[in-house]
Formats: C-alpha cells, sequence, structure tokens
C-alpha cells in the first residue's frame, strides 16, 4: 500500500482570536482584581473605622463640629451608600447598565463603587462622640468587642458559603477571560443559609450593634445601615423570587431572614 492511500489526520487548531479581544479580556480581569482588591482594603478599613480599631480614624475620631450638620453629612453619605446599593443591584438597573459596561465588568463595577462611597464616608465622616451607654465590666467589654469580632467573621464566611468569587465579581470576568459563557449560580440552601435567609446582613448587624460604648455617631451608622439592610433585603428577596418562583417562596416560608428564632409551625407546613 502506498503512501498517498493512507487516511491523513488533520489536527485543529485552536481559532486565534483577534488583538482586540485578548485585550479586552485581559482587562476585564485585571479591572475585577483591581475592583477587589480595593474592596478588601476598603473591608478591612471599615471594620476598624466602625470599632475604632487600629485605623488612622475611625468613626469617633477627627475634628467634631456642630452637632446638627454633624448628623446632616452622616446621614447623607449613609444614604449614597445605601442608594446606590439599591439601585445598582437591581435587575433592570443592571440591563440597562450592560448595554454601556461589558456584562463580565457589571459585577465589578458594583463593587468598585460601593467601594468608593465608603471611601468617601471615612473622608467626609463626621464624628458625634457624645456618649450615649457604656459598659464598665472589663468582662462585658471584651464580651461585647469579641462579639463584633464574630459578627464581621460571620459576614465574612458566609459570603464564602454560596460562592464569595460570584458575589465580587471575579468568577464573571473569569469566564470571561477563559472564553466561557456565564451561568447563573443555581438556587441552593447550604450551611449558615439553612438558619437565616441572610447570614451576612446579620453577621453586619451583629459588629455594628456590639458596642462597648455607643456613641452618637456610631448608634447613626449601624441605625441607618440597619435600615438599608432590612430595606434592601426585601428588594433582593423579591427580585429572588421573580428569579427562583415557588422554590424561594417555599424557602422564605421555613426560613426567617435575619433573626434565628423558630418560624409558626403554619408556616413551616404550608412550605413544606
Amino acid at each position: 500500500m502506498s503512501d498517498a492511500a493512507l487516511p491523513s489526520t488533520v489536527v485543529a487548531r485552536p481559532a486565534r482570536l483577534p488583538g482586540r479581544e485578548r485585550l479586552a479580556r485581559v482587562a476585564i480581569m485585571a479591572y475585577a482584581a483591581a475592583s477587589y482588591l480595593l474592596f478588601f482594603g476598603v473591608l478591612v478599613y471599615l471594620i476598624g473605622f466602625v470599632g475604632n480599631w487600629f485605623v488612622p480614624r475611625g468613626i469617633d475620631d477627627g475634628r467634631v463640629g456642630g452637632t446638627g450638620l454633624s448628623i446632616l453629612v452622616n446621614v447623607a453619605l449613609c444614604l449614597l451608600f445605601a442608594i446606590q446599593h439599591t439601585i445598582m443591584a437591581r435587575p433592570g438597573f443592571k440591563r440597562w447598565w450592560t448595554q454601556f459596561v461589558p456584562p463580565a465588568a457589571e459585577r465589578s463595577t458594583f463593587v468598585l463603587v460601593a467601594s468608593l462611597c465608603l471611601v468617601a464616608l471615612f473622608w467626609l465622616w463626621m464624628p458625634l462622640p457624645n456618649v450615649l451607654w457604656a459598659v464598665e465590666s472589663p468582662v462585658a467589654w471584651w464580651g461585647l468587642t469579641a462579639l463584633s469580632a464574630a459578627g464581621w467573621t460571620l459576614a465574612l464566611l458566609s459570603s464564602f458559603v454560596i460562592s464569595h468569587v460570584d458575589l465580587f465579581g471575579l468568577r464573571q470576568a473569569w469566564l470571561r477571560f477563559v472564553g466561557r459563557p456565564y451561568v447563573s449560580l443555581p438556587f441552593r440552601v447550604t450551611g449558615l443559609y439553612r438558619v437565616v435567609r441572610h447570614p451576612l446582613m446579620l453577621g453586619f448587624l451583629i459588629a455594628m450593634w456590639s458596642a462597648p460604648e455607643m456613641t452618637l455617631g456610631r448608634l447613626i451608622f449601624a441605625a441607618m445601615f440597619t435600615l438599608h439592610i432590612v430595606v434592601g433585603t426585601r428588594l433582593e428577596e423579591r427580585d429572588l423570587i421573580g428569579a427562583f418562583g415557588e422554590t424561594y417562596e417555599r424557602y422564605r416560608r421555613r426560613v426567617p431572614s435575619l433573626l434565628p428564632w423558630p418560624r409558626p409551625r403554619r408556616l413551616v407546613r404550608s412550605g413544606e
């Protein structure tokens, strides 16, 4: 048999990406990584800021101004963060926004803008160090401090239970980088989410309210962010019902929202 009669094997080479597409993938991945690193630094500073721990300027540090003006400025700074979070997290805004921003960078942009809002809050916050209540016992002081640290830990761990990298935009950018389509994560109930529907927000509430010394400034911060959490979780759940329908409705009837108290039997049975 001659060589010409032998079947030939053709090895297909992967298609070479256009230079513009390669650049876009690298740029989006770098943008997502930079946004995440900024967020992580801001989160660490936020922990120190709220607790007056190990940061150059905590929530009660700085030049004290007039009480009325300080309250107005601080409330406005909290509202800036809350409004940004509320608007940019809505599906309708995301559909509009991704006409201008690559979908793979949408979540990272959300993270970036939220981080910048917190940077503005740190910078412009006007301290109100008037002490409203304080514990005198060293045991109680350390106990509340430890509880606040546990709240921050709970919030961080909760982000990993579902998908930390998806929550903060890294997964979206990575899938674009490797040329795979983004697929939303399926709804699943695991770990802390079997106890409450929003363990991440519960962690924030514990961290903010576990204060050995509650000043007027910290009270305003805690109250405003509590209001944001209550309103934000309701809007988020409306979106989740739209996405997952009866599956999420059953989960709502079975598991409490923020505080891990038992649900009424009537609601639990109706959710089965």
